[in-house]
């Protein structure tokens, strides 16, 4: 049967395939795909994990024999022998042993994988003591996973996928097994840890319960450049693995067991969506020149310095956030239990450096905290009431100086190699930039008495508290270039948590107070001839590209795949005749009103 599940659209697009579902565990799981020829090994440890736990029931069994009934009440006995079928049940064990060899899921994603798909078998039964059986089930594969837990093997690269043809695009996407079908992934939440473990995957898509436009998780979506839904509630108990699903990126509706007919309408506007790809990459080369003869810098958002690659090949003129807290995290999850070092640190971002071919480079210094927590658990679950108020960003770096100073001595290391700008975030005191300032400047002391190179680099602050935007003529006394972060600026100022789906409806980039803000800063930046850029998830929101460009902004930094469409919206302005529209916007009790009739060409 055909329904729909409503989210908020995060990453534009299309995406149909076959879901696959991450399911929560009461213990940590890892969830990885392992390659062709470990198949048999990761088999193996499900089969000796399989014999322990039959090994440590069968004692049990043995110890309640020796009982009496007093001690050991008759049902516990047939307790055990239940669990003792379930373990060596052929539909539980053969299944999981699909996963495996099919989908090269590790062993214990591919057991939770395989115990929802038998839960819901239980649910579905009409006999109340067999669908009570499913706790018995859940209870058999925590043993299982506790006993396979620290035996995981490390972390794999993706395994290739065939690739589908246009004849299997226009063939009944409701026939054969699905398993060269393209893959969607449902979860209740992903951390930025899995987000990264999963960017260069097969998925087509993903689906999570929880989430905000503007939390992490949507942001990584957006730079995967798949289409994404968050925020759609129960959209990972409603879809059963292996359900056929598509994605609507552009309205944020999950359509599950879509019909024939449906799957023909959804199938045309995915290939409309390459076609508009396709011509928005004959851009690549354009400069971004506005109709009025204005340059504007269009910069990338990374995570990676791999990413590089990407913000090249779209025309990217530098980069301009590189969101080095993604060097931190996940690392326990691939078995490493330490930060990266001086030299790893200082490997990567020459890497970056190198990868953008003499073009600048904006490292920001580490930002975690609130969502971003660097052991990949739920924010959540976190022990402070408020993380979002707590101790992040610049915050968490000042009170561990030691680990601060480690990643300023690699930062400017690497820019001996090339043009490095570095940028410190939620800054909002003025004590805080005495004590940024302090240590950048003992980290150059420490590589010269070492005797190492290192290289110049602009200083720059991120305007993201309200506090900082109200006191500007303090920051631009102190540093070369301020980047506005509308995704936390806007979360500040209206006091919403932009990772809670619950009040996304108030996050609103529109609001009077954030735009007014935000035209603030770059009036004062540009009226005291200092460079000012915006890197918040409205940089590349073509629906704000002329609004900001009538406020004077220059320089855009986004993700990549936002790149070309932000292009298209510069190329089609005249700047000289925003001004008075702009203004107008400003003044404005309800901006977004007037916000459509300049985007009524996109």
């Amino acid at each position: 049967m055909t329904f729909a599940v409503h989210g908020l659209p995060v990453a534009r697009g299309i995406a149909i395939g076959r879901a696959v579902l991450v399911v929560s565990s009461r213990i940590d799981v890892a969830h990885y795909f392992i390659k062709p020829e470990e198949v048999d090994a990761e088999i193996d440890r499900l089969r000796v994990a399989r014999n322990a736990v039959a090994e440590e029931l069968q004692k049990l069994q043995g110890n309640v024999a020796l009982m009496g009934p007093n001690e050991a009440p008759h049902e516990l006995a047939a307790l055990l022998d239940v669990h003792q079928m379930l373990l060596q049940d052929e539909v539980l064990t053969n299944g999981v042993k699909h996963w495996i060899v099919e989908r090269l899921y590790n062993a214990e994603w591919a057991l939770t994988t395989q115990l929802e798909v038998v839960a819901r078998q239980f649910d579905e039964m009409e006999d109340e003591y067999l669908r009570e059986r499913k706790a018995d089930l859940e209870q058999v594969v925590e043993r299982l996973l506790h006993r396979m837990k620290g035996t995981a093997a490390v972390l794999a690269p993706t395994p290739p996928r065939r690739k589908r043809s246009a004849d299997d695009e226009d063939s009944d996407l409701t026939a054969g097994d699905g398993i060269d079908a393209p893959l969607v992934l449902i979860a209740h939440d992903l951390s930025p840890a899995d987000m990264l473990q999963f960017k260069k995957s097969v998925f087509a898509g993903f689906v999570t319960d929880v989430g905000g436009r503007t939390s992490h998780t949507a942001i990584v979506a957006r730079s995967m450049d798949i289409p994404a839904v968050v925020g759609a509630r129960t959209a990972s108990q409603l879809v059963r693995q292996d359900d056929w699903v598509i994605i609507d990126g552009d309205a944020g509706v999950v359509i599950v067991d879509p019909s024939p007919i449906i799957l023909a309408e959804y199938g045309f506007k995915q290939r409309q969506g390459d076609l508009e790809r396709g011509r928005l990459a004959r851009l690549r080369h354009k400069p971004a020149i506005t109709l009025d003869g204005q340059r504007v810098d269009l910069l990338a958002n990374i995570e990676m310095p791999e990413d590089t690659a990407g913000a090249v090949k779209v025309g990217a003129v530098g980069v301009g956030l590189f969101r080095s807290e993604f060097l931190f995290m996940g690392r326990e999850a691939q078995s490493l239990t330490r930060l990266p070092d001086e030299e790893e640190q200082y490997q990567a971002y020459k890497r970056a450096v190198e990868g953008m071919q003499g073009m600048p480079v904006t490292v920001r210094t580490i930002d975690v905290g609130a969502d971003k927590p660097l052991d990949g658990k739920s924010v959540r679950d976190d022990a402070h009431l408020n993380p979002a108020l707590g101790l992040r960003a610049i915050r968490w770096s000042l009170a561990d100086p030691a680990m601060f100073l480690t990643q300023i001595r690699a930062i400017l290391r690497a820019a001996a190699h090339g043009e490095i700008h570095l940028l410190i975030p939620m800054l909002a005191h003025a004590t805080e930039i005495r004590q940024t300032l302090s240590l950048i400047d003992f980290a150059r002391a420490e590589l010269d008495n070492r005797g190492m190179v290192h290289g110049p680099v602009k200083l720059g602050a991120m305007i993201e508290v309200p506090a900082a935007a109200l006191t500007l003529r303090i920051f631009l006394k102190h540093f070369d270039f301020l980047s506005i972060g509308t995704n936390d600026l806007i979360q500040y100022t209206l006091a919403i948590d932009r990772a809670d789906e619950s009040v996304a409806h108030l996050y609103d980039p529109a609001h009077p107070a954030v735009l007014r803000l935000v035209a603030e800063t770059i009036t004062e930046c540009r009226r005291q001839g200092k460079g000012v850029s915006v890197c918040g998830e409205m940089a590349g929101d073509v629906a704000f590209t002329r609004l900001l460009l009538g406020m004077g902004l220059r320089s855009f930094s986004m993700h990549p795949s936002q790149i070309l469409a932000v292009k298209q919206e510069v190329l089609r302005a005249d700047t000289s005749k925003l001004t008075a529209w702009t203004q107008q916007v400003l003044d404005s009790d309800d901006p977004a009103s007037l916000l459509a009739p300049a985007t009524a060409t996109q």
